[in-house]
């Protein structure tokens, strides 16, 4: 199956910190670096690096052809991505001495697509191929009305959070992606239990806890445990996740087994500095996963 993803394509600029400063307060930084971000991007060479065959759909500024460029080296198809007036995407993210972030965002031209470019590009999508979607692009609603509507499986990552962005898409999602936080401030603004939100599965990332797969159509959980590692940077990390997840289930793979990978994934990207540029390939996640025999094993 394809993944077909339409997703934001940032800079990421970032800040090495000895603390995230608080209000007011002027921190000289360690160190500063310029690498590919954006959730679209990391999904999409998380997708490729999983193994999967992934077209990414979205819009960058002339400054932004590197970026096209290095998703293009990692595997990612590129030809749906158009070039706009004004500046790209970029994140100004500092990151403090224990792996922790906090993330100024600038959408840029991650919010020109137009809902007419993405019809066309999905032109040539088929039946069970998916559509990956997060909150950091336009015609977002369009694109998961369509894809359902050609009988396309739609992922859904419901971060930067916004209660009316998930209910503008939430009839047409097969799979929702929220972290704890995200899981409990959704159903609190519609006013349900998580079990009764309306899509067929929803995975709640639970941080050093691992993750949780709801099957609420099949009325299944499998919970995964998160391996042990020293995080270094967890910029990128549910993105990873993703990524991974999605590349499993569109292979073929059962839950609890694409639930393992997206872990091990994860868990090897946040002992790396970087975004998409660190993600790590599928080689590597096996290796990773073979090395922790015995740890992390999903439970039902």
């Amino acid at each position: 199956m394809t993944v077909w993803n339409l997703g934001s394509i940032n800079a990421d600029h970032v800040y090495r910190l000895p603390h995230l400063p608080a209000p007011g307060e002027t921190l000289a930084a360690l160190d500063y670096r310029v690498g590919l971000g954006g959730k679209g991007a990391n999904q999409s060479v998380a997708l490729a690096r999983a193994g999967a065959e992934v077209r990414h759909l979205g819009a960058i500024g002339a400054d932004g052809r590197w970026m096209v460029a290095r998703m293009s080296d990692a595997g990612v198809d590129c030809r749906f991505v158009t070039e706009t007036e004004g500046a790209s995407g970029h994140a100004i993210i500092e990151v403090d001495a224990s792996g922790e972030n906090a993330i100024l965002l600038f959408p840029g031209a991650n919010r020109q697509i137009a809902a007419e470019a993405v019809a066309g590009a999905l032109d040539t999508a088929q039946p069970g191929d998916w559509l990956v979607l997060q909150n950091e692009t336009s015609a977002q609603a369009e694109a998961a009305h369509l894809a359902r509507a050609r009988g396309m499986k739609v992922a859904y990552s419901a971060a930067p959070f916004d209660a009316e962005a998930v209910r503008a898409v939430l009839g047409d999602i097969t799979l929702l992606l929220l972290n704890e936080v995200e899981a409990e401030q959704l159903c609190a603004a519609l006013g349900v239990t998580l079990k009764a939100l309306p899509v067929e599965t929803v995975v709640v990332t639970l941080g050093r806890r691992g993750a949780v797969w709801h099957g609420l159509a099949a009325g299944t959980e499998v919970h995964v445990p998160a391996f042990e590692v020293k995080a270094l940077d967890t910029t990128g990390a549910g993105d990873t996740f993703a990524g991974y997840l999605i590349a499993g289930l569109a292979g073929g793979a059962e839950p609890a087994e694409a639930l393992r990978l997206a872990s091990a994934a994860a868990a090897l990207k946040v002992t790396r500095a970087g975004a998409g540029d660190a993600i790590p390939a599928r080689a590597e996640v096996e290796a990773f996963v073979s090395s922790q025999t015995g740890a992390s094993q999903p439970s039902e």
